[in-house]
């Protein structure tokens, strides 16, 4: 089951005001960006997070999952718990960089 539009917009409603959020469909699911990082993979209708040192503490009691098919295991982010993913996520951003654009120009 793919992530529906409904869903990702209610992920996004509920980090309203940790920065600038907007998100990009990827391979039929989404990565939600804040202030261009990217901190939340949703799919299937699941919101996850990377396993970062810097979120262990207060993750601890947190769910785990894949989202994909070979991908590492991630944190399941409670997204019903307004606060507390704002918190998570101004601590995810915090260490998240911007990812470097691919420069389409072949030559080298």
């Amino acid at each position: 089951m793919a992530t529906t539009n409904e869903y990702i917009e209610y992920v996004c409603e509920q980090i309203q005001g940790v920065g600038e959020i907007r998100y990009k469909k990827m391979f039929g699911e989404f990565m939600v960006y804040v202030n261009d990082k990217p901190v939340i993979i949703v799919c299937d209708n699941v919101p996850f997070v990377k396993k970062l040192n810097c979120i262990k503490d207060i993750m601890k009691k947190a769910q785990t999952g894949y989202p994909y098919n070979g991908a590492k295991e991630h944190y399941v982010l409670d997204i019903d718990n307004s606060d507390f993913c704002k918190f998570v996520i101004s601590e995810l951003e915090k260490v998240t960089p911007i990812p470097k654009s691919k420069s389409k120009n072949n030559n080298k």
